[in-house]
C-alpha cells in the first residue's frame, strides 16, 4: 500500500546524506557557547540573511515567542494577521510569555497591506487607555493563506509605516526560504526589512529539528537570555545543527520541486466536481482544497484517502489540506491524485 503523508512538510525524514552528517557531526556544549556545529550554523544562517547574528533553538513557535518577548515588554500590543501562526497556533504564548495583547487584522489570503497596518496602529498621547503598539509581524510564506507570499514591493510599503512610527518589525520566515525560491529573490532581500526573522529548518528543509533566529547581534545577545529562560538552551545540539547546515546547503533550490507538485495537485483537483481550489493562492508547497460543494465532509476524504494510503489534513469540516515535501516525488503525486478521484466518487 501507499503510504503518501501530505499533511505537513513536517513530517520528512532526514536524507541518508543529512543522517551522515548528524552521525559525524563536531559537538560542544550550546549553553556554554562552545558547540562548533551550532556556531557555524548561526553564523552561516546570519549571513544567509543578511544579519549580524542568529540563534539556534528547538522550535519555530519558541523562536517567534523569544522574538516578541526580546522585541517587547509587558503591557505593549503586537499587530498580527487575523490567521497567522502566531495568533492562531502558538497556544496564546504572546500573552501568558510576554505579557502582551494582539490587533489581529483580516487580511486577504494571509497577507496585509502597509494601509492595514497603519490602521492598526494605536494613536499616541491616547491619556493612558491604549497598549503601546511596539511591533508588527508578519508571516511569509503565509499558511493559512494558503501558502501564499509577500512581494519585495509590499514588504517595502508596510516597512515604510512600521519605521515612520518607531516600531519593530518582526517575520515569522517559518517557510521564508520557500517564499525567495517561488519569487526567484535572495532570502536575503525578503529579510531586509525585518528587524528580526524566524526560519524552520524542520519544514521544507527537511531536519528533523530545529529553527533559527537572526537579527542584529545586540537583538541576540538579549534573545540568548529569553531562550535559557523557555527551556531552550541544548547542550551537544551539533548533531542537529549539522542537519541544518546540510540543509541550507542542499535542500533551497529543490523547493522549486514542492512548488511545481502543489501547483499539480491544485490544477488537477480543480476539475474535480464540486471541488474547489483557489490557484490564486497556490503560490509555494500548499494547497488548500475546498470540498463543500461535493456534498462531502472533509472527514470522508481523509478517511477515505487514508484507507488508500494517502494522507491528508482535514482544516474545518469542510476544506482539506495538502502540503508537497521533498518525501513526495512525482509518482507519489499521482497516486494521490488517483486516492481522491476514488473518495469524490462517493459523492
Amino acid at each position: 500500500m501507499n503510504n503518501i503523508d501530505l499533511r505537513s512538510d513536517t513530517v520528512t525524514r532526514p536524507t541518508s546524506a543529512m543522517r551522515e552528517v548528524m552521525a559525524t557531526a563536531e559537538v560542544g556544549d550550546d549553553v556554554f557557547g562552545d558547540d562548533p556545529s551550532v556556531l557555524r550554523l548561526q553564523e552561516a544562517s546570519a549571513a544567509l540573511l543578511g544579519k549580524e547574528a542568529a540563534l539556534f533553538v528547538p522550535s519555530g513557535t519558541m523562536a517567534n515567542q523569544v522574538a516578541l518577548r526580546t522585541h517587547t515588554e509587558p503591557g505593549d500590543e503586537v499587530v498580527l494577521e487575523a490567521t497567522s501562526h502566531i495568533y492562531l497556533y502558538e497556544a496564546g504564548g504572546y500573552a501568558a510569555l510576554s505579557g502582551i495583547s494582539a490587533w489581529c487584522v483580516q487580511g486577504d489570503r494571509g497577507l496585509l497591506t502597509a494601509e492595514q497596518v497603519s490602521g492598526a496602529i494605536r494613536p499616541e498621547g491616547g491619556l493612558s487607555h491604549f497598549p503601546n503598539t511596539s511591533l508588527v509581524c508578519l508571516e511569509n510564506s503565509a499558511n493559512r493563506g494558503g501558502g501564499t507570499v509577500y512581494s519585495v514591493d509590499r514588504l517595502a510599503q508596510i516597512e515604510g509605516v512600521v519605521r515612520a512610527h518607531g516600531l519593530r518589525f518582526h517575520l515569522d520566515g517559518a517557510r521564508v526560504f520557500n517564499a525567495a525560491v517561488a519569487q526567484d529573490v535572495d532570502v536575503a532581500t525578503l529579510a531586509a526589512p525585518f528587524d528580526s526573522i524566524s526560519f524552520c529548518l524542520s519544514k521544507g528543509l527537511g531536519c528533523p529539528v530545529g529553527s533559527v533566529l537572526v537579527g542584529s547581534r545586540a537583538f541576540i545577545d538579549r534573545a540568548h537570555r529569553f531562550r535559557k529562560m523557555l527551556g531552550g538552551g541544548m547542550r551537544q545540539a551539533g548533531i542537529l545543527a549539522a542537519a541544518g547546515l546540510h540543509a541550507l546547503e542542499n535542500h533551497v533550490a529543490r523547493l522549486a520541486e514542492d512548488h511545481r507538485r502543489a501547483r499539480r495537485i491544485a490544477e488537477e483537483l480543480s476539475d474535480v466536481p464540486g471541488v474547489d481550489v483557489d490557484l490564486s493562492s497556490v503560490q509555494t508547497n500548499m494547497v488548500y482544497i475546498d470540498v463543500t460543494a461535493t456534498g462531502l465532509a472533509a472527514s470522508h476524504f481523509v478517511s477515505s484517502l487514508a484507507e488508500q494510503g494517502v494522507h491528508l489534513t482535514a482544516v474545518s469540516p469542510t476544506a482539506l489540506r495538502a502540503v508537497t515535501h521533498l518525501d513526495v516525488d512525482d509518482a507519489a503525486i499521482e497516486a494521490m491524485l488517483a486516492a481522491f478521484s476514488v473518495a469524490a466518487e462517493a459523492a
